[in-house]
């Protein structure tokens, strides 16, 4: 079955940057309603509207030295000059909008423009996710790749100028839905939802959780299940998961009475370790027990662990879930990308193992 994984692998790969309501994007949902229509299940597009931001300049300047850079999506446009006094130069990694010490950071109201050199496992621009992305908050704020590291955090008294610029176009963006009808339509559904949209071409970041989509897509066809399935695969996730929020909007109330399976970030990934997160023992233990059946070496997260990503909502909102999700020294950096960030093994035992779970669950009454 590797075969049918790494086609799927190479196709994400080939469709370029990701972010949403892009050429990428659109490209990766032609792909994945395709390869969900040719199951022969009825394939639904819903759509949703959103103000892209399409960066113009975006750029410091110190002792006349020009570091270019991209803008955080979450923050107002800006033309700042001053010193680390009033402008912030933070070394952080994609996980810091996870943090309260980053939150502060932004709503710090002395000052006037923070400049982040983005640090993840390898040199280069890693993104950080505009959590935010509907209400735009705290000062101007340019992100610079961790090659210019030194210079900046060398900084005294120097004065510098931060430039952030961006077009806001309305732009429509979509969720490939597909809807299995149980025998027992009482019954609450199984929701199998994962992200589809990136900052890059994001191969191992995003790749895992469609193929173990796709793969729990094709085993429950050949399983009609007892309770309804949806499967849910989502733009908006970096731009403060505004797909799920569209998905939900259109079935209120299915954050505590559906049961969710979120396939996350970077399953698969090369060097990475695959945990479980989930707030339920029973969810917990039968992902572990599906993963050690298809020999997937796991680990549980602490059954408090607040998530990350789209199960974040769910845990919040006190429903009934479980994340798949791993590392990756690659994460949210142009580099992830095939052949040297996939462990395809691991990605085809994690689909079988889902799939598996998937068909168990929607078997249960």
């Amino acid at each position: 079955m590797a075969g049918r994984e790494y086609a799927w692998l190479t196709a994400w790969d080939r469709q370029g940057t990701h972010r949403t309501a892009t050429q990428g994007d659109e490209a990766g949902a032609d792909w994945l309603a395709s390869e969900a229509a040719a199951t022969g299940a009825k394939v639904t597009i819903e759509t949703f509207s959103l103000a892209r931001v399409d960066p113009l300049e975006a750029f410091l300047d110190i002792d006349g030295t020009r570091i270019d850079g991209v803008p955080l999506f979450d923050a107002p446009d800006g033309d700042v000059t001053g010193t680390p006094a009033d402008i912030a130069i933070r070394d952080v990694s994609p996980l810091a909008v996870y943090t309260p010490e980053f939150i502060a950071l932004r709503q710090d109201a002395g000052l006037r423009a923070i400049v982040l050199i983005t640090t993840g496992g390898a040199p280069g621009l890693a993104l950080l996710n505009a959590e935010r992305f509907t209400a735009p908050y705290g000062p101007p704020v340019l992100q610079v790749a961790s090659e210019h590291r030194n210079r900046l955090l060398a900084a005294r008294d120097t004065p510098i100028r931060v430039v952030t610029s961006a077009r806001r176009t309305t732009a429509t963006a979509r969720n490939i839905v597909v809807t299995l009808p149980g025998r027992d339509r009482s019954l609450p559904p199984l929701v199998v939802m994962t992200p589809r949209s990136s900052w890059w071409t994001s191969t191992a970041e995003r790749g895992g959780g469609l193929v173990c989509w796709l793969a729990c897509l094709h085993r429950l066809i050949a399983t009609p299940p007892q309770r309804d399935v949806i499967l849910t695969a989502n733009s908006g996730h970096e731009l403060g998961h505004i797909g799920l929020d569209a998905f939900i909007a259109r079935r209120p109330g299915w954050e505590t009475t559906a049961t969710w399976v979120h396939f996350g970030a970077n399953i698969g990934a090369a060097d990475s370790h695959l945990s479980i997160v989930s707030g339920h023992d029973s969810l917990r233990h039968q992902t572990a027990a599906a993963l050690a059946a298809a020999g997937q070496p796991h680990g549980l997260a602490p059954a408090g662990t607040m998530p990350n990503g789209e199960s974040r909502d769910i845990h919040r909102a006190g429903g009934r879930y479980i994340t798949l999700v791993g590392g990756n020294p690659l994460f949210h950096l142009p580099q992830d990308r095939l052949p040297h960030a996939v462990n395809l093994p691991a990605v085809t035992r994690s689909a079988a193992a889902m799939a598996e779970l998937a068909v168990a669950l929607s078997q249960a009454v």
